[in-house]
């Protein structure tokens, strides 16, 4: 099985560089034109699950791959990819235009749902025909972006986040999924959603007294009223990862933010996380990351 692409292997691949403060970041937003993104000499994008979410803009015929679907996109199209679905693109004949914009989940953080919203969900193939007029909606919503991450607005990452969600809405409203693109969920597919929906919905941890009560696979298995076994065939199915590692990532997630973003000491985040001890908490977080939670913390 083809490993994800982490954010960092992205830059690597295309650009063969790493943004210098990438791995500092809670959250992380770029912005590309596809001009200069998949000129003559790019490498394609590999396909496979990434560790980040893409929404493009494409103007020119190009296949697109994801999951098990193939989706011919003869003109224009808008793609919505998430972390769960493996999937890539490939033009048709010539060079595309457009955009392209990346960004982790992190970048939401207490910032609205995404994985909420229908064409991030795992039971649909989120890619949209446009027409010309809808073309220019969202070209000039990305050409505003273009701008915004340039300028030196303090607050130039909260309007990124507007134009994103302002994207999603007119796409969920107003676009229709390609004939190809749907098809009826089946149950591996119902139980993922449900499964992604109860973990979500235990965070953010916003107060110390919280404590996290779901971290097993079997703790969701019970919630959800299915074998265990049934539940981890069922995310193994449609994500290509264990229920243990999505549950992991998730909580990894969670603690880096806790870790920069709040004043607690270790000792809270550990328990507000459901951890026993301290001690459990820290090697927990330092066989994933490599560092300690303070030392991640004073990066």
């Amino acid at each position: 099985m083809e490993k994800t692409q982490s954010i960092e292997d992205f830059y690597k691949t295309k650009f063969n560089w790493i943004p210098e403060n990438i791995r500092k970041e809670i959250g992380h937003f770029n912005i590309f034109r596809l001009d200069d993104f998949a000129g003559k000499h790019a490498r394609p994008m590999p396909y496979g699950r990434k560790d980040y979410y893409n929404i493009s803009l494409i103007i020119g015929p190009c296949n697109v791959y994801y999951g098990d679907k193939v989706v011919e996109i003869k003109k224009k199209a808008l793609l919505f990819a998430n972390p769960h679905i493996p999937y890539n693109w490939l033009p048709v004949n010539g060079k595309p235009s457009g955009f392209l914009c990346v960004f982790t989940v992190s970048f939401f953080h207490q910032y609205g749902k995404l994985q909420e919203y229908e064409v991030f969900m795992p039971d649909v193939v989120p890619v949209f025909e446009l027409s010309d007029e809808q073309e220019q909606i969202y070209r000039n919503i990305f050409l505003k972006m273009t701008e915004e991450i340039g300028s030196t607005y303090i607050h130039k990452y909260d309007a990124l986040r507007n134009y994103i969600f302002e994207i999603v809405h007119h796409a969920t409203k107003n676009q229709t999924v390609t004939a190809a693109a749907r098809e009826d969920a089946n149950a591996a597919k119902r139980i993922s959603v449900r499964f992604l929906e109860l973990l979500e919905r235990q965070f953010p941890i916003e107060d110390a007294r919280q404590r996290l009560i779901l971290r097993s696979p079997s703790d969701f298995a019970e919630k959800l009223s299915v074998h265990v076994n049934h539940l981890n065939k069922a995310i193994k199915e449609i994500t290509q990862k264990t229920t243990s590692e999505i549950i992991i990532e998730r909580i990894l997630q969670e603690a880096k933010i806790l870790l920069k973003q709040t004043n607690w000491n270790v000792s809270e985040i550990a328990y507000a996380l459901g951890f026993a001890e301290v001690t459990n908490f820290n090697n927990f977080f330092k066989k994933h990351i490599n560092l300690s939670p303070v030392k991640f913390r004073n990066i």
